[in-house]
């Protein structure tokens, strides 16, 4: 098993769709348990392909605090269900290791329906809410090209962009790798 580096926003794998898996095989089951093993060491609780330079259509989570699906889990080729977020929902402050030390408040649905095959192919569908739907929600829009930042307004946009240009961020190449560099500097 291997710790993944880390592709930080600006870099175009992150901005583009990812493309289906069409292959089950050893390769993808490692590439699983690898971006099990990155998710841990960040830590996280999710981490999509793009996120570590691969522009395929899976994600996996590792988040205990739910009883709708296992600890840990992958979302291969998913489809991901939401009803429109409630203009009172209140937001909760979500943060992204691809825009890594940073949150900001984002309301998201509190349900989320995923339909998704596992590293074997095997399709499922788990019914989520709360926090784990927000994870769910969170991956995968990064297999939409999508940060959660790019889903902010007003004042937190704002500030996304200004931590972006302050960091130095928005450029192809631009990595960190979990368990050797400290972003919180």
């Amino acid at each position: 098993m291997a710790i993944l580096p880390i592709y930080i926003t600006g870099d175009p794998v992150l901005h583009r769709p990812a493309q289906p898996i069409t292959e089950f095989n050893e390769e993808l089951a490692q590439l699983v348990e690898d971006m099990y093993e990155t998710t841990v060491a960040a830590p996280g609780v999710g981490l999509a392909g793009p996120q570590v330079g691969i522009g395929k259509q899976i994600f996996v989570w590792v988040y205990a605090d739910q009883d709708e699906a296992p600890e840990r889990g992958v979302a291969i080729n998913p489809t991901l269900f939401i009803e429109p977020v409630n203009p009172d929902e209140e937001p909760f402050e979500e943060g992204c290791l691809s825009f890594p030390g940073e949150q900001y408040p984002l309301a998201r649905s509190p349900h989320a329906l995923l339909r998704a095959q596992n590293e074997k192919g095997e399709h499922y569908e788990i019914e989520a809410t709360g926090w784990f739907a927000r994870i769910l929600q969170h991956e995968y829009d990064h297999l939409t090209g999508h940060l959660y930042v790019d889903r902010l307004t007003g004042r937190e946009e704002a500030a996304a962009k200004r931590a972006k240009r302050e960091h130095g961020w928005g450029k192809k190449g631009n990595t960190w790798l979990p368990g050797r560099d400290n972003l919180e500097d």
